[in-house]
């Protein structure tokens, strides 16, 4: 009886928790996708500039692991694909795109991401292992 009692609560709580993860889920996919090619806008009334980052240095970067460098890739080249939609946006409307100095930070680090990748490719002294890197890198 007390195994019953256990399994249909674990069972039970399972259910709940995957039901919660389904509404969850429901409620991110009514958000536009194409919403994540666009800047979130400010409010015009704040008179404090907008301060960016600083692109990732190569010390940086070597101490990331393989998966994090290639996360890291994928966030970076989101936020290059947001910034040359919104360049584009603002250009046809002959407006001035705001802080266009944040496509070179975007640029370096992904440049230094490939730069420290190769470099571990060049590292590895298995050389079938070293070719499939590197063909990776290449696809990036």
């Amino acid at each position: 009886m007390f195994i019953s009692r256990f399994f249909g609560r674990t069972l039970f709580t399972a259910a709940k928790s995957e039901a919660s993860a389904a509404a969850n889920a429901s409620v991110r996919t009514m958000r536009n996708p194409l919403e994540e090619f666009f800047e979130a806008d400010r409010s015009q009334e704040e008179d404090k500039p907008v301060v960016y980052g600083r692109s990732w240095k190569a010390s940086e970067l070597r101490l990331k692991s393989w998966d994090d460098l290639q996360k890291l890739w994928y966030v970076l080249l989101k936020e290059k694909n947001m910034l040359m939609t919104q360049r584009q946006m603002l250009h046809a409307q002959n407006l001035r795109f705001p802080n266009p100095e944040r496509v070179p930070k975007v640029r370096k680090s992904m440049c230094r991401i490939k730069h420290v990748l190769t470099e571990r490719a060049i590292d590895e002294p298995d050389p079938r292992r070293c070719s499939e890197m590197k063909r990776m890198i290449n696809a990036l």
